[in-house]
């Protein structure tokens, strides 16, 4: 039975009670959301990963896209990036590799880390053939049944993306059309075939592969905004009304699904897309790349996707996909997928603290590094900080004997006040 088939009989699986264990949730709660479909746990059978909650209730997760691309297939490098992700915060790890033995580099990576592994298997669908329109809708799903036989816990697919949604966008006046790469696989090859979407045409061949080997259907955003100007449109609206739809399927059928958003969003429209997918999806838990909030910031997009992201997690978002300060230049070195962790733990743990489930537990983390600042207790603010090594290297390099800061030194304002209150209640007594 899969996991959303074992919760709607009222069982509580060792995975669901690791998620409560680890979320401080009661174990019930997490059971009753995973039968409705509120939460997910990306866990295949034949997988061998921990167990992570997404969705309601739930801490807000971290995604890493990592993975090779025809211009440079260095498997050691890709290993070495998956376990920096984890080290510095990723709760999962998506394999988007093009280029090279892509069999090989999935089985490396799913070996050196712990955590839910995703994959596009559109992506090996098309490398066997010159072009991608020259690949058969067997071809897809016979990646996809590949992938859930590796042990692949989750897989991206654009089934959204079909004839209406195409109409839309042909009739639309967006700047970047589609930068999704699966999505433009698929919009490529219904153009050239004159034929509708298999993933979308033969939904249930592919929730009857899921269903085997309980493999998360994550619903992928092919219409997601590639730009400021293209946000809130038309082809992304229609788009989150057909993956309403096909959530629905998948849980009638026991099928554990999660859906993936936009994409390039300003601030002022971020909450309108969050809750018209969480409306449109059936409170299906959320997975957003960023979303970034300007398009003019290349070399710092990780900051623009951490800033949608905090804003996106306190409305509701659930899993959040990092960037790196190479989105959109190049493909992202093992620091970069550091710098992108890192500011996309701060941006979920932001959200963290606003969210239903999550506040209290977020808010005492902070609360214990403000006590550790008030007594300057270094060596707690070091292990409470998002990031240990960096803000023990940056202090201690500039280290003047003072047990304050360098910045403010015996000036400290905290040393100051301490000192006027002891003062204070020394001639109050």
């Amino acid at each position: 039975m899969t996991l959303m088939e074992d919760a709607k009989k009222g069982l509580i699986t060792p995975e669901i009670k690791s998620v409560a264990e680890v979320e401080g949730i009661d174990a019930d709660t997490v059971r009753s959301c995973v039968a409705k479909g509120l939460v997910t746990i990306p866990r295949n059978i034949k997988g061998k990963s921990r167990a992570f909650g997404i969705g309601k209730y739930m801490s807000v997760k971290i995604n890493a896209n990592i993975g090779t691309s025809r211009d440079f297939v260095d498997i050691d490098d890709e290993v070495e990036k998956a376990k920096v992700a984890v080290e510095y915060g990723a709760d999962t790890i998506m394999d988007l590799s093009t280029g090279g033995d892509l069999d090989l580099i999935r089985a490396r990576i799913m070996d050196a880390v712990d955590v839910p592994i995703g994959t596009v298997p559109i992506y090996q669908a098309a490398a066997s053939h010159k072009t991608v329109v020259d690949m058969t809708s067997d071809d897809m799903f016979n990646a996809v049944r590949k992938h859930a036989e590796d042990g692949v816990d989750f897989v991206t697919v654009h089934a959204g993306v079909n004839y209406n949604a195409i109409e839309r966008l042909k009739n639309s006046d967006r700047i970047t059309n589609m930068v999704s790469r699966g999505g433009s696989f698929t919009f490529a090859w219904m153009i050239h075939n004159e034929q509708e979407n298999p993933f979308y045409a033969e939904y249930d061949y592919l929730v009857e592969i899921a269903k085997e080997y309980d493999l998360t259907l994550s619903l992928g955003d092919g219409m997601r905004p590639g730009c400021i100007h293209d946000a809130s449109d038309g082809p992304k609206f229609m788009e989150f009304i057909t993956l309403g739809e096909l959530v629905s399927k998948a849980r009638k059928s026991d099928v554990q699904t999660f859906v993936e958003g936009p994409g390039h969003v300003p601030l002022n429209e971020v909450e309108l897309s969050v809750r018209a997918m969480k409306e449109l999806c059936h409170e299906a838990p959320l997975y957003l790349l960023g979303p970034l909030v300007t398009d003019i910031a290349p070399g710092f997009d990780h900051i623009t996707g951490a800033i949608g992201g905090t804003l996106a997690g306190m409305c509701g978002a659930d899993f959040l996909c990092m960037t790196t300060p190479a989105e959109h230049l190049a493909l992202p070195t093992a620091d970069d997928i550091r710098e992108g962790a890192t500011v996309t733990r701060i941006a979920a743990h932001a959200a963290d603290l606003t969210r239903d489930g999550q506040k209290e537990r977020a808010r005492a983390v902070d609360e214990r590094m403000a006590v550790a600042r008030a007594e300057l207790d270094w060596d707690t603010q070091y292990k409470t900080a998002i990031d240990t090594e960096r803000a023990r290297t940056i202090r201690e390099n500039r280290y003047t004997g003072s047990d304050a800061c360098s910045m403010c030194g015996e000036l400290c304002a905290m040393k100051i006040v301490k000192s006027a209150l002891e003062e204070s209640r020394q001639k109050d007594n």
